[in-house]
């Protein structure tokens, strides 16, 4: 039996290296998918979404405009049902189309959810649509109190995820090596600034940064308990956590 010569040796061995190395491309790829087990709440999140899409886009139009002015976080549904307002009106997104959102959640969320597990991931997530929501409001109440606005803006309808969506990738951020940390505020800070710059909508003027902010203040947080499971425990206030022990 004939013997390989260096060339055809050296010929299967490159091609050996390069299926090696193509699987090992094909195998981060997957890790990047979500999926139901690695990210239960983008995936669980993304359905809600898609159901609400597809009934606002279906459904009665005098229904889903009722519902979405009850889910609404204006100044009115917040002063009389603030805690409602601001669980439901992140169940909803802001126009027609469900497409975006999943891009979104794909690249801040469910990364997000991979590095810290489910439940930071949605504190994060939250923690930037209620703070951001809340001072959104705050600014556009006292604007109509100076004059600024009339008093209609106090019942504009105000409902979507854009806000816990900046906060998981402010969040995410924290999370990435410092070329990832810097593309990943640079590109924050574009869209935030060209929406300012285009749109000039007060309430997401000032929602969207302070969303960014709220993922960013919490790097420390995530940093410290990444890799440890969060127990629900350990959110609530010492002496409310010392009586379920």
């Amino acid at each position: 039996m004939p013997e390989l010569g260096h060339g055809a040796t050296g010929a299967a061995h490159g091609r050996g290296s390069g299926l090696l190395a193509l699987t090992g491309l094909l195998d981060k790829v997957r890790r990047l998918v979500p999926t139901p087990r690695r990210n239960p709440f983008a995936l669980s999140y993304l359905l809600v979404l898609l159901g609400t899409t597809l009934f606002s886009r279906f459904g009665d139009p005098a229904l889903v405009r009722r519902l979405q002015e009850v889910s609404s976080t204006d100044g009115h549904n917040l002063l009389h049902r603030p805690v409602l307002a601001l669980l439901l009106s992140g169940l909803w997104v802001a126009g027609p189309v469900w497409m975006p959102y999943l891009w979104a959640f794909a690249f801040t969320v469910a990364p997000l959810e991979r590095r810290v597990g489910g439940l930071r991931a949605a504190v994060a997530f939250g923690a930037g649509h209620v703070l951001a929501t809340l001072l959104s409001q705050l600014v556009v109440a006292l604007s109509v109190a100076a004059g600024r606005l009339g008093p209609d803006a106090l019942d504009s309808l105000d409902i979507g995820v854009s806000y816990g969506v900046l906060a998981s990738l402010g969040a995410l951020a924290g999370l990435l090596r410092p070329t990832g940390r810097i593309l990943a505020l640079a590109g924050a800070g574009g869209m935030i600034g060209h929406q300012i710059l285009t749109d000039q909508d007060l309430v997401t003027g000032v929602g969207h940064p302070v969303a960014l902010l709220v993922g960013i203040s919490l790097w420390r947080w995530l940093r410290r308990g990444r890799g440890r499971p969060l127990r629900l425990r350990r959110l609530l206030p010492g002496r409310i956590a010392a009586s379920e022990a």
